[in-house]
């Protein structure tokens, strides 16, 4: 039975190393963790959400998949009931406020030990900016298209002392060299965003119209590079 996963969340899944330890925070139906134990990447699975259905339903499927003795179930907000004992944690799905409130109320996930797999909807330039400014490094970024939208998904790791610029909080170092097919694409968004912006303060701020000018003549001179 094919496990229905969309390639955002298969793009998640390619960042677990074998035999990892597993916290899927916001598993709603639970098919990530399942298809981790299902291809034997993944050795234990700990899956939340905050909603008792989306819950539920993952309980039954990892029963229909048969990875329910692989499995432990939170009914959780973010991390707060779970145990400690995992190698990776991921969120998928959320917007940047979410994931940096389940962040803050983790401060222990500030330890080399953990990897941060998160994969998110909005706001990826503040989250980036929060990671950065939280001693955490981007190791790895790519990207994955579902319908006609493109998702990064990025893996941090805490590493403090690093140093970033704005333009990295648009597109990372890490995804800007990860070699992805849909990079072009991806940055020709972002940059037609910038311009935007960059248009639509030229008439009212020009002091965050010139902040936003200088990310977008670092972001296009890395293009022409």
């Amino acid at each position: 039975m094919k496990i229905p996963l969309s390639n955002r969340l298969m793009a998640c899944c390619a960042f677990v190393q074998p035999g990892d330890r597993v916290a899927d925070v916001g598993c709603d139906h639970g098919y990530t963790g399942i298809s981790l134990l299902k291809s034997g990447i993944a050795s234990f699975v700990f899956a939340s959400d905050i909603r008792q259905m989306p819950l539920q339903s993952a309980i039954r499927n990892s029963e229909t998949y048969g990875v329910r003795d692989k499995m432990a179930f939170y009914l959780s907000d973010g991390l707060r009931s779970l145990p400690r004992d995992f190698d990776c944690l991921i969120c998928a799905g959320m917007g940047a406020d979410t994931m940096m409130s389940i962040l803050d109320a983790a401060p222990w996930l500030k330890d080399p030990k953990y990897r941060l797999i998160l994969q998110c909807q909005s706001k990826r330039p503040e989250l980036r900016r929060y990671l950065y400014r939280q001693g955490f490094a981007i190791r790895r970024e790519t990207l994955a298209r579902d319908g006609k939208f493109i998702y990064p998904v990025m893996e941090a790791v805490y590493a403090p002392g690093g140093t970033f610029t704005e333009a990295d909080c648009y597109l990372s170092p890490a995804l800007r060299e990860s070699g992805s097919d849909l990079l072009p694409a991806f940055s020709d968004r972002v940059i037609s965003g910038l311009q935007k912006t960059v248009e639509g303060l030229s008439r009212s701020d020009s002091e965050k119209s010139g902040q936003y000018k200088q990310i977008l003549e670092e972001l296009t001179h890395d293009n022409r590079c």
